[in-house]
């Protein structure tokens, strides 16, 4: 064991000195069991009717059903539960900043974007598993805020006027909404926005609002489909105008290379200047929204088109094997060793969220499953009461070391409770529980593609009730996919009915098939939806394969990594987990040591590789993404690279592909990426 108690004290003080003003909070066990008490509510299971956009906004391809409407079950069910057991339905007990002293609550600690994170997060998780404990606790955050208004309409704590965390209770409430029908919501936001839209032109959005306001139109869109008030399409256009222009940006994309503290002039006091927010990861992840949200109000296809236009170019000039764009803090260039901060992580998956249901791109699905399914798993340890600041797709050690990263600190990739900054301690927790909500969708106007039906816009073990034309429909969706490549779906409406039924086909699965009740249809184009229209009943069954061939992608320096389906595959390495420091309950703190070599260069030809590589199927276990349950490895065969080394804890950059070794092959095991805390993702390929 090693003693790294010296360092720690010096990046712990550190770290709190970065965090400003800090409120330290009795929190005991007793507030949170005793708040179990107060409330027991459960999902809606009759279905309600989508609400869909009014004139003059433009229809989304797709919309998403009453928050309710889906069910976890199986794997996810069993994923979702070991979040609840973990930080997210404890976090409140050990860390002040959500606890019962936030502003947020009433109390005098931390007032700003902390408070309704956590909320707009453990609120979807409380109703999709029935957890009258979580209920009760997202109720809390609820009340307060809505018993609490100023006088003038602005919401929120009294010590702080700021734009931007207001616009993250308000996409929770809209959420509380949904699920409780609480009629206290749409009031309270009408008033806030009456009050914004007339404060806004003395007292513009600025930093943070100003880069985020995408998050607010979404918002504002919610309650004019409610309320039909003219002026909210005026605030809309108010935010645009105020907000950072997005699409432009994009349009000539400037940030092509890695982004240092210097050129951002961060030691001058340059943090929150244009050009830090524009290369910070967090608004780029949460700007990947912005055209498709945007073209709501404009109509413009060319805005609809601008969310898979800023992907692209943040993946061409950014991309990491994990499905993740570099940013730790900022956009960081190609090298599989630097970071992406886990709030950008789950930003981007409900800006690819949201984007998808309004452009119907196919494209957007695909990089959702293989951020769900790889990046989100993979900066969280298997009980979920851990997470890092920053993961990497090449990480070798996570330690207290300061390399590679571009403005963050040296906890960056540590496993704990709230390292480097605990902005993520407070906001990964939407990540799944949104994801659950977006697995099935109602397609739009009958002037669009799919007509007025259900679209499954991306796959995992759920079921589905819902309102199709008028008619109840129930779905139950057996699979365990992404470790297996077949869906089963039954489907039973309450009587016969007519209706469209979407099914996306990724692009990685050309040759997938479509049987209903056991007939084949015709075969599915790749990086497409399938429509299979007809008249449905009780217990209709429609069968997918998706094959699930390996296949490699290139990346840094002519790297390759393997992929199968949507996961993506890592070297396992050997891992020595050393505690750091004990939080509170189940929380610790953790540094994660190589306990063997990870330099290997992969013996594999880019165009075959199933002609070097063996999969290997087990059962899927009830922790999918640790390592007893993953279902699925992949045997391989690689040299050792002794010129590529680590340097302060990081893998420098990959040598230039291909390259010869001087050592004998071995054998390789790569696991899904998620099950590998220490990982190999982009190997250096082998002379053959």
């Amino acid at each position: 064991m090693r003693n790294h108690s010296s360092a720690l004290g010096f990046t712990r003080r550190s770290f709190l000195r970065g965090l400003g003003t800090a409120v330290a909070a009795s929190t005991t066990s007793h507030w949170f069991a005793g708040s179990a008490q107060a409330a027991t509510m459960s999902v809606p299971r009759r279905p309600q009717a989508v609400v869909k956009d009014r004139a003059p906004l433009f229809a989304g391809n797709m919309y998403f059903l009453p928050l309710g409407s889906i069910r976890p079950r199986g794997w996810l069910l069993d994923q979702l539960r070991i979040q609840a057991d973990g930080l997210t339905g404890h976090l409140g007990e050990i860390w002040p900043d959500v606890g019962p002293n936030s502003g947020w609550l009433g109390g005098t600690g931390e007032s700003w974007e902390r408070g309704p994170y956590y909320f707009d997060g453990m609120l979807p998780l409380a109703w999709l598993l029935d957890d009258a404990r979580l209920q009760a606790r997202a109720k809390q955050f609820a009340d307060w805020t809505l018993d609490h208004p100023w006088p003038n309409g602005m919401i929120g704590p009294r010590s702080n006027d700021d734009w931007w965390p207001r616009i993250v209770m308000l996409k929770a409430l809209a959420q509380y909404q949904e699920l409780t029908g609480d009629q206290r919501v749409v009031p309270l936001m009408d008033r806030y926005c009456r009050y914004q839209m007339a404060t806004l032109p003395t007292r513009p959005l600025r930093d943070w609002g100003k880069f985020r306001w995408q998050d607010e139109v979404l918002t504002v869109v919610w309650l004019y489909n409610r309320t039909g008030s003219p002026y909210l399409l005026d605030l809309a256009k108010l935010l645009q105008l105020q907000g950072y222009n997005w699409i432009a940006e994009f349009a000539d994309f400037p940030y092509k290379q890695k982004v240092t503290a210097a050129w951002l002039k961060l030691a001058e006091g340059q943090g929150l200047s244009d050009l830090a927010l524009a290369t910070h990861g967090v608004n780029n992840g949460q700007g990947v929204k912005t055209g498709a949200v945007w073209s709501l109000v404009s109509a413009s296809a060319d805005d609809r088109r601008a969310s898979e236009h800023m992907l692209a170019e943040l993946t061409k000039y950014h991309g990491l094997p994990n499905g993740m764009f570099s940013c730790d803090e900022h956009l960081a260039g190609r090298d599989p060793s630097q970071g992406s901060e886990l709030c950008t992580v789950v930003e981007t998956m409900f800006s690819l969220e949201r984007a998808l249901a309004v452009t119907g791109s196919p494209v957007l699905g695909d990089r959702l499953e293989k951020l769900a399914f790889n990046a989100l798993p993979g900066t969280l340890t298997d009980d979920m009461w851990a997470h890092q600041y920053n993961q990497e797709s090449n990480q070798v050690e996570c330690s207290l070391h300061r390399k590679p990263w571009v403005t963050d600190g040296p906890e960056s990739n540590l496993f704990g409770l709230a390292p480097n900054f605990g902005c993520c301690t407070a906001n990964y927790h939407q990540g799944w529980p949104k994801f659950a909500n977006s697995l099935w969708m109602l397609s739009g106007a009958p002037d669009h593609d799919h007509g007025d039906g259900l679209v499954a816009a991306a796959y995992a073990p759920c079921e589905v009730t819902a309102l199709v034309r008028g008619t109840a429909v129930h779905v139950i969706e057996e699979t365990e996919y992404p470790f297996r490549g077949t869906v089963a779906l039954t489907v039973s409406p309450d009587k016969a009915v007519f209706f469209p039924l979407g099914l996306r086909i990724p692009d990685w699965a050309p040759g997938a098939t479509i049987r209903v009740n056991g007939e084949r249809q015709a075969d599915p184009a790749a990086g497409s939806f399938a429509r299979i229209e007809r008249t449905w009943e009780a217990g209709d069954r429609v069968e997918l394969e998706f094959p699930m061939r390996l296949r490699t992608s290139r990346w840094f320096h002519d790297a390759v990594a393997v992929e199968r389906g949507p996961l993506v595959f890592s070297l396992e390495v050997g891992e020595d987990w050393e505690k750091l420091k004990n939080n509170g309950l189940r929380s610790a703190d953790w540094q994660v040591f190589p306990t063997g070599p990870w330099n290997y260069a992969l013996a594999v030809d880019p165009a075959h590789p199933e002609a070097s590589l063996l999969v290997t199927e087990t059962p899927v276990g009830a922790g999918p993404f640790t390592k007893p349950g993953i279902g699925v490895r992949i045997e391989a065969r690689g040299g050792q690279v002794n010129a590529w080394r680590a340097e302060d804890g990081a893998a420098n950059p990959l040598p230039e592909s291909p390259l010869a070794s001087e050592e004998p092959e071995e054998r390789l095991t790569l696991l899904p990426y998620a099950a590998a805390k220490l990982r190999i993702t982009a190997f250096p390929v082998l002379k053959s």
